[in-house]
Formats: C-alpha cells, structure tokens, sequence
C-alpha cells in the first residue's frame, strides 16, 4: 500500500470513512457536509486514498428520480488499519502538544 501524506485535512476526510458503515456509506457530499470541507478539497483527497490503495469506490446500483447515482466510498481492510493508526496518532501528537486529546478523535 502507498503512503500518502496524512493532512489535518485528510484525516478529517478518513475520520468521516472510519465512521461509514454499510448501511450508512460515506459518498462525496456526505464527506464534504460531515468534515466541513469544499468538494474542491476532498475529491482531491479521495483519489490519492484510492492511488494510495486505502479506499475503493462503487457506484449506487439502480435510478434515483431527481438526483444523479452515489459513488461510495469504503476502506479496504489495510487503508482501515492505516487509517485507525494515522487517527490514533494524531490524538496521541495532539495531546503531547497540547495537553488535551483533540476533539471528534
């Protein structure tokens, strides 16, 4: 798996996919709505989790009157793993520096 260069603004968008579940799958605006971020910043991030071999995307099967079809976005079992760590490690460097762990993670 590729390594990527872990932003605060990255591990928003990976904090937002570690809280994904199958009936409730994380997807482009819901990523953007949930870690407060413009879509010109997590597409971006999305495609390099998906070079770096952390994600995979699928598209919603079926119509959807009034609305184009979802890509949804899961974490593979090792971008899951990588994912725990990088979130893991954050709060830890977080609370070193600042005596507190950071909030939401």
């Amino acid at each position: 798996m590729a390594s990527i260069r872990l932003t605060s603004t990255t591990l928003d968008v990976i904090k937002v996919l570690l809280a994904s579940t199958p009936d409730n799958p994380a997807w482009g605006l819901r990523i953007c709505q949930e870690a407060g971020l413009g879509s010109g910043t997590v597409y971006p991030i999305l495609e390099r989790l998906l070079k770096a071999g952390w994600i995979t995307s699928r598209r919603e099967d079926g119509e959807h009157p009034g609305r184009p079809a979802r890509t949804y976005y899961d974490l593979t079992g090792a971008g899951r793993s990588q994912a725990n760590s990088a979130v893991a490690e954050r709060a830890a460097r977080h609370s070193r520096i600042f005596g507190v762990a950071p909030q939401g993670g």
